[in-house]
């Protein structure tokens, strides 16, 4: 098989983000199309008509489209609360799904996904938890397999977004944890399954904290009025979509908008990880410190260096080609990864499994948060592995 196989997709939720993964699919299997897709409100639909990809025959229902387009992969984009149902949906139809991250919203939902997989099969739902996908992730993960640092002992990770990007967050549909689930889980659950990669171990026990103390009221007054040179206001940069709210301060946002979170794994390495949606200095950084040496991956500026650990070598700053395109170059990677699945069954970087339990992983965070409490993973992993059938 090769990139000349045509391919027919159907979409549920033509957002800005599904718009992207399109993008970048089509432009890794050219002979791709999109024959239809599901949105009363499809703000992704400029994104692809710019780059002259037809969005197909607008469907008022999934089954129906799923039904007369008889996808070779059924692509979901839709708020996170609607996953379940449109994945219920497509593997009804045996079709090959693909589904944005969190692949669910819930616990309950989890068992319920996991029933199903038990029938339908762990491979039958790819997952687009795009980092798997990175040069700078396939690096790291080569020091740490090579060696190098010797056996693993702590690491710490963060996630600290520009004002905008938090603004964004604060006034989109993510706002609302009855649509997205937890700031949490919607940002950063790709960043704890990338974790989960490089420890090599479920999550034992998890404590967090974290609130609201950012996109106030309060905050708002003070904050919100200052404009760019060009007269942008500021909060405002990022393009709105679906179900927004025009008040980024003060609104009906019930996420977090920063939250801290501490995990102890099976194998007795620890990581401390930090987000915030309003940073003076955005940042996306992972440390892994080992017996025998040290590693900073700067996801901003696409950085990797390693030094052993007595520091008896100049640091060793490792290059990484990460190429253009959205995430630094993760979004066209992941297009070919999945167009190379697709078409010569090459193995997808992520399974419905690592999805599962890197959002699984948030929710006990969360669930740690809410309840001032220390969880325990492991009833979770043993409910989780009985319902999948394991």
């Amino acid at each position: 098989m090769s990139s000349e196989k045509p391919l027919t997709i159907a979409v549920a939720g033509l957002g800005q983000r599904i718009a992207v993964v399109l993008r970048h699919l089509v432009a890794a299997a050219p002979h791709a199309r999109v024959a239809g897709y599901v949105d009363p409100e499809p703000y992704g639909l400029a994104s692809l008509a710019k780059r002259h990809i037809g969005p197909g025959t607008v469907y008022a229902d999934v089954a129906t489209m799923l039904a007369e387009t008889k996808p070779d992969l059924f692509v979901i984009g839709s708020p996170n609360h609607l996953h379940l149902g449109h994945i219920k949906a497509g593997l009804k139809a045996g079709v090959r799904i693909f589904t944005e991250k969190p692949i669910v919203r819930t616990e309950e939902e989890t068992w319920e996904l996991a029933r199903l997989l038990r029938v339908h099969g762990e491979t039958s739902v790819l997952v687009g938890l795009v980092m798997r996908s990175s040069p700078l992730t396939k690096a790291v993960a080569k020091l740490i397999s090579d060696g190098r640092l010797g056996p693993l002992v702590s690491a710490e990770g963060n996630e600290h977004l520009h004002p905008e990007h938090g603004a964004f967050l604060m006034r989109d549909w993510r706002r609302r944890e009855e649509f997205g689930g937890s700031f949490l889980l919607d940002k950063c659950c790709h960043d704890f399954d990338i974790y989960r990669m490089f420890i090599g171990s479920l999550p034992k026990r998890v404590a967090s904290f974290g609130g609201r103390r950012i996109f106030t009221s309060e905050n708002g007054a003070r904050l919100n009025g200052p404009a760019y040179e060009d007269g942008t206001a500021a909060y405002t940069v990022w393009r709105k979509g679906w179900n927004t709210s025009n008040a980024t301060f003060g609104s009906d946002a019930d996420v977090n908008d920063h939250q801290v979170a501490i995990v102890e794994y099976e194998n007795g390495v620890r990581l401390s990880f930090h987000a915030n949606t309003h940073a003076g200095l955005p940042q996306r950084r992972w440390y892994f410190a080992g017996t025998d040496g040290a590693l900073e991956a700067d996801l901003v500026s696409d950085q990797l260096q390693f030094r052993d650990a007595l520091g008896l070598k100049p640091a060793e700053i490792i290059p990484v080609e990460t190429g253009s395109g959205g995430h630094d170059g993760m979004d066209p990677a992941m297009g070919r990864d999945l167009a190379a699945h697709l078409l010569t069954s090459a193995p997808f970087p992520v399974n419905a499994y690592d999805a599962i339990v890197a959002g699984l992983t948030v929710m006990a965070i969360d669930r740690a948060m809410r309840e001032n409490t220390v969880v325990d993973c492991q009833p979770m992993w043993e409910k989780l592995h009985r319902e999948l059938g394991r």
